[in-house]
Parts: structure tokens; sequence; C-alpha cells
């Protein structure tokens, strides 16, 4: 079982956005960070539901193919899941409709109210809890099985999980544009490629794919 992570990053180390209004509640700059994963073949099928077998092929994609791969649970925060904005609202599935991507237990970590189970006919079913890392873990662990475990975000999420020494293999797609503003994934996690392997891709886009997995 390994303890993944992935996370597009832009070149000055940002996961997250500033630009999102009502209107737009992903933001302009969400979609250049994105651009490159988003327009392979891999996430217009299995995020989209897309199986004309439109989208990109290469490097991007067979790293959006191995996000999918052998995950038996997911961990992620309550603003990956949406509550951020739709936290009174009872009837709040998910930003993906009756069809979420994820196909297997997903942890989503909330100091809000008390929330039920949902559960999709995909396999997909979203559990609520207050935890700290190491329990998350353990039962995403558990619910999955000996498949490995992602931690899929958001950037705090992540970064939690870095700092107690709980991920072994952190993946970061790097798009060649500028931010200036939003959440640094690095920041004050000094050293952390010390005990890691390391390796980098340049994908057709530009992407720097940079992997780091732990010895």
């Amino acid at each position: 079982m390994t303890v993944r992570v992935d996370l597009n990053i832009s070149l000055d180390g940002f996961a997250t956005t500033t630009d999102q209004t009502p209107e737009n509640p992903f933001g302009q700059d969400w979609g250049r960070l994105v651009a490159a994963y988003t327009a392979t073949r891999t996430f217009r099928e299995r995020v989209l539901g897309d199986t004309s077998g439109a989208g990109t092929t290469g490097v991007a994609d067979r790293y959006g193919a191995e996000y999918f791969e052998n995950i038996g649970a997911e961990i992620m925060g309550a603003g990956m899941f949406g509550l951020h904005d739709n936290a009174h609202d009872p009837g709040w599935r998910g930003w993906w409709g009756e069809e979420p991507p994820f196909r297997c237990p997903v942890f989503v970590l909330t100091n809000g109210a008390p929330r039920d189970p949902i559960a999709f006919d995909n396999g997909t079913v979203f559990r609520f809890l207050t935890a700290s890392p190491e329990e998350a873990l353990a039962l995403a662990t558990e619910a999955a099985g000996g498949a490995d475990v992602r931690i899929g975000g958001g950037v705090d999420t992540v970064r939690s999980f870095l700092a107690a020494g709980l991920v072994d293999r952190l993946h970061v797609g790097i798009t060649p544009i500028l931010l200036g503003r939003g959440k640094s994934l690095w920041a004050d996690l000094r050293g952390l490629e010390a005990d890691c392997d390391v390796t980098s891709e340049v994908a057709e886009s530009g992407v720097v794919h940079v992997t780091f997995t732990r010895r």
C-alpha cells in the first residue's frame, strides 16, 4: 500500500488560485493551472464521461491514467468537496454530479456539522469525519483493502500529511505559469526532498512532472 499525492502547481509553487467569483467559482487561473491535465483523454473519459477517445495523449495522459490506478480510498479536505461554499446546503453532493470519478470510499475531513455518508452507484461513498491525518489515514488504509490511498487535496490537507511524514509518493505537475499569490505547497517544508528519490519529466505541453518517492 502506497500513500500518494498528485497535485498541479504553478512555477512559483502555488497550488491554489485566488481569482474566484460567485459567477466563476473556480476562477480563470484554475483553468490555466490544470489545462494540460483536463485536456487529456483520461480526464475527458474518467471525469467528463466522454468515451469518444477525444483528448490529448502522451506524457500528460500517462500521468493522468496513473492518477486513477490502484486507488482503494481517498482523503480530501472539506474545500475540495465544496463545503466551503455549500456548508448550509444539506443536499450538496459534491462537484461531480452523480458519477464522481473516485469509485471508492472517500473520507472528507471537516470541522463542520456532522453529515451522513453519501453513496453513488459507481462505488463512490463520501464519508465525513473530524480526524487527525493519522486517524484519517488509518481508516482509509482499512477501507482500501491493500490498494493505495490518495491524499486528494486541497493544499492544506496535502501539506498536513506531508508535514506528518505520511506520504510515500508526491507527484507534482509544475505548470509554467506564474500566479504570484495563493497557497504555496512548499511553505515550511524545507528539506522535504532529503529522504526521497526525485525524478522529473517534461511533457509536450511544457508541464514538468516531478515525483518525490520516499526511500
